[in-house]
């Protein structure tokens, strides 16, 4: 992976995930070089100065684009907000749980992110997934009609991981790759992510078969999608997520795990000895603050049964795997269990990652829209053999 700051893979994870989803090269090296120093001194010290610097290039592109609107120029225009949406969200990702800024900031990507959809004339459209009582926000990013194809398209729900927001899941590029192979996307703020944590309280739970019957019943109220053909992808601790929601809500067609994260309760436990590298600064306040526990002690009761042991046997549909041979954050054997114990599902599947192809990092963040090109590859020829056989 590209080590922008040769000694902090947490804000090198940043700086990659912005210059792989659309960011420009020398808007992140402005971004990055004034806190260069300040990254030695470890994750967790310097994430406002490193917000400052990431929103001080933002801010420049969003006054541009307020004068190409002006201007007329719309395209240039709902570019920029794009990437300053991006800039935004990735320094955003970065901060403590406690900062004063974090709603704000993140409301600010959400905003930045609606404008370019507004001039980009993107067919995105903000969405409510029903859920106890209350609901979790979405993008719902159709799918295009391809010659010969039914009216109705498959549909993908797409779900974050510890840290990520359903924005992020736009700026990968993902739901796009999809929608090319005539795929549409529900891109999900779960509980314990993105918008249903920050601005709603809403916490996470081990049993996301809950989460998964929440969006496939929402799905079931739409008239445009194909409800036969519905598939569930997670990243990073998605990748415990989805297989657990698979597993246990039938109308789930398809399933892919985008990092195993096969036993979390015990990854939980080595980083507690310090082995292996953080997601994110100030990671175990970020943890509690996920799973609304009030200490240490109740963040690793509450997340003791985060663990596909004796849970991905039950998943008796098409279940793709796909890991990098280097990642950092989970151990690759855990890519090899989910796949040894998934032995109901008639068609699984184990993509390994390594040099020289690339993808080799954590859920491949180092050559991401290669794997998730190859990622929609599978998943349209998984639904395109399900239909088939319908």
């Amino acid at each position: 992976m590209f080590m922008y700051f040769p000694t902090n893979y947490v804000w090198s994870m940043a700086a990659v995930a912005a210059l792989n989803n659309g960011g420009y090269i020398d808007e992140v090296d402005r971004a990055c070089k004034p806190v260069l120093e300040a990254s030695n001194n470890g994750d967790d010290v310097g994430t406002e100065l490193l917000y400052a610097s990431w929103a001080a290039v933002a801010d420049r592109l969003i006054a541009s684009a307020e004068e190409d609107v002006a201007r007329g120029r719309i395209i240039n225009a709902g570019d920029k907000f794009y990437r300053a949406s991006l800039y935004t969200s990735q320094a955003e990702r970065l901060q403590s749980p406690g900062w004063e800024g974090r709603k704000a900031a993140y409301q600010k990507s959400i905003d930045l992110l609606l404008r370019h959809v507004e001039l980009s004339g993107v067919p995105v459209t903000t969405v409510e997934v029903p859920y106890e009582d209350t609901s979790l926000p979405g993008y719902f990013h159709p799918g295009d009609r391809l010659p010969g194809a039914p009216e109705k398209t498959p549909v993908v729900i797409l779900w974050n991981g510890l840290d990520s927001t359903k924005e992020m899941m736009y700026y990968s590029g993902f739901p796009q790759q999809l929608a090319r192979r005539g795929i549409a996307t529900l891109m999900v703020d779960t509980p314990g992510s993105g918008e249903a944590l920050r601005m709603r309280g809403l916490t996470s739970r081990y049993d996301t078969e809950v989460w998964a019957a929440a969006c496939v019943d929402y799905l079931e109220s739409r008239g445009d999608v194909d409800t036969a053909a519905i598939g569930l992808v997670g990243w990073s601790l998605g990748g415990y997520y989805a297989p657990r929601g698979a597993a246990f809500e039938k109308r789930i067609g398809l399933v892919v795990a985008w990092g195993a994260n096969h036993d979390w309760a015990a990854v939980q436990q080595r980083r507690l000895q310090r082995e292996g590298e953080n997601p994110v600064p100030h990671y175990w306040n970020h943890v509690q603050w996920v799973w609304g526990a009030s200490s240490l002690e109740e963040f690793l009761e509450k997340t003791a049964n985060v663990r596909l042991d004796g849970v991905v046997e039950h998943i008796t549909v098409p279940f793709l795997i796909t890991h990098g041979a280097h990642d950092r954050q989970i151990p690759v054997e855990y890519a090899h269990r989910s796949y040894e114990q998934a032995v109901n599902s008639p068609k699984r599947e184990l993509r390994i990652f390594d040099d020289p192809e690339g993808g080799t990092e954590h859920i491949s963040i180092d050559h991401m829209p290669y794997v998730g090109a190859f990622i929609a590859d599978w998943i349209a020829e998984t639904f395109a053999e399900q239909r088939s056989a319908r």
